[in-house]
């Protein structure tokens, strides 16, 4: 779940992108790096970590230029490694091409396939590259028609920041599974992942580029390449379940608003008899609030988070995310003891955080634990940048709720219906991504995938 920005016209263009992979912390905590553009050279700095503590004041200040792209990386394809490190750049006959890029692909074999036959030589395990390699073996002369016949080879998820030579490019896929939105910083354009990245360098939201849509940004203002005609939208819909910032508004609704309306939904269908509503911090905070106020139950903080320690789910390897399971979160004990807790979670993936989460709230002194779910139980991989490649890793695909229950060591459990978590969002209920919830993929898959699904 990567984060992605990008600035063009503004002479601080790498300390603003700084800022703005900042605010996108959250999307990825794997690597981070900026792209410039400075008298027609491109220079880069990236690095293995967190933003904050990849640069400084002397990398901003070597990085010149009034036109700027940045990655903050999360990876579910390609490994752990420097050499996989975005923004991706190249250079190909004069052109200078670099590459931010949010999302999965699903025909990588079949490309990588075609254009290792034509001779491209890849450089990294980055489904990323194929949109370079792309570039360099088209004879298009027209940049506007290049990029779009680029992209119309791309099956899968892939919100875009590109920058080629002088011009700064936005690009959504057709079904729009993850978001990109347009901000205007006085005469400079900005393209972001979500709107929080706007609202700390202080630039006004302008609109969110459409699905299918490439936007180009160049000194003469910003052109938009609509698509010919309207396609099926999937918007992914853990991006309001857990990934985006609850300060973001994406796909036309604020995160924070519709959490909050998923745990009222929840109070209605899956009630429970108890003295206080906690939610396990920080994605199910505001769902709780919702769940406590629908049953008219005090909502209490029953368990503190460690704020130096990152979120455990997007933590590359399974030893580091149960190490910081540990870490991250410590029950208050005075308010737990001898109380009916309803936990509300955002979801349940592999079950790993969950069980350990549990079992400190009974040392804690519970006397009875009942966890409430804002979405269905994950049964079915995705494929469009969410770590979840394998139905064997999804504990709902094996287990029955009664079975994962146990498994957790609570004393009830109940998710969300599907229908009632596309009630609680304000688009159409087919604008939405239900894949991992139902099987239902709304592109069909390449061979190789579905042998995969079944396989696993």
């Amino acid at each position: 779940m990567c984060g992605i920005f990008g600035i063009a016209n503004h002479k601080d263009a790498a300390k603003l992108t700084y800022l703005g992979l900042y605010a996108l912390q959250h999307r990825g905590e794997e690597s981070a790096g900026i792209v410039t553009r400075h008298c027609k050279k491109l220079l880069s700095y990236k690095g293995m970590g967190l933003v904050g503590d990849i640069f400084n004041k002397d990398v901003l200040k070597n990085l010149k230029g009034d036109i700027a792209v940045g990655h903050t990386r999360y990876s579910t394809t390609g490994s752990t490694t420097t050499k996989n490190i975005q923004p991706f750049y190249i250079k190909h006959k004069k052109e200078n091409l670099t590459i931010a890029h949010n999302g999965n692909l699903i025909n990588t074999a079949e490309l990588h396939g075609q254009l290792e036959k034509n001779g491209a030589i890849f450089q990294t395990t980055m489904d990323s590259e194929i949109i370079a390699h792309l570039f360099t073996h088209s004879n298009e002369k027209n940049y506007k028609k290049l990029i779009s016949n680029m992209l119309c080879q791309l099956q899968g998820a892939y919100s875009l920041v590109m920058l080629l030579n002088d011009v700064l490019i936005g690009a959504r896929d057709p079904f729009g599974w993850r978001p990109l939105c347009i901000g205007k910083l006085n005469e400079s354009y900005v393209l972001a992942s979500e709107t929080c990245a706007l609202d700390l360098i202080q630039a006004e939201y302008i609109r969110d580029v459409e699905p299918g849509e490439i936007v180009f940004i160049s000194k003469k203002g910003i052109e938009c390449l609509k698509p010919p005609k309207e396609h099926k939208k999937s918007f992914c819909v853990f991006e309001y379940i857990y990934f985006s910032r609850p300060d973001s508004n994406i796909f036309g609704s604020n995160v924070y608003l519709t959490r909050k309306q998923l745990g009222r939904q929840l109070a209605k269908e899956h009630p429970v008899d108890c003295d206080l509503v906690m939610s396990i911090p920080d994605s199910g905070n505001y769902a709780a609030v919702g769940y406590a106020e629908a049953l008219k139950k005090p909502c209490e903080v029953g368990m503190i988070r460690n704020h130096y320690v990152g979120r455990t789910f997007i933590q590359p390897s399974q030893f580091i995310r149960d190490f910081k399971v540990k870490v991250k979160l410590n029950p208050i004990k005075e308010v737990l003891k001898g109380k009916k807790i309803a936990v509300i979670e955002d979801s349940i993936v592999r079950g790993t955080t969950s069980r350990a989460r549990i079992k400190a709230l009974r040392d804690a002194g519970a006397k009875e634990i009942h966890m409430r779910v804002t979405c269905p139980p994950l049964k079915y991989p995705c494929f469009f940048g969410i770590d979840f490649p394998t139905k064997k890793e999804l504990i709902a695909s094996n287990q029955t709720i009664k079975e994962i229950a146990k498994h957790l060591g609570l004393d009830s459990l109940e998710y969300i219906s599907l229908e009632g978590m596309l009630k609680s969002m304000k688009q159409p209920d087919n604008d939405f991504c239900t894949a991992c919830f139902n099987g239902k993929y709304p592109v069909k898959l390449p061979k190789k995938l579905s042998k995969y699904i079944l396989e696993k």
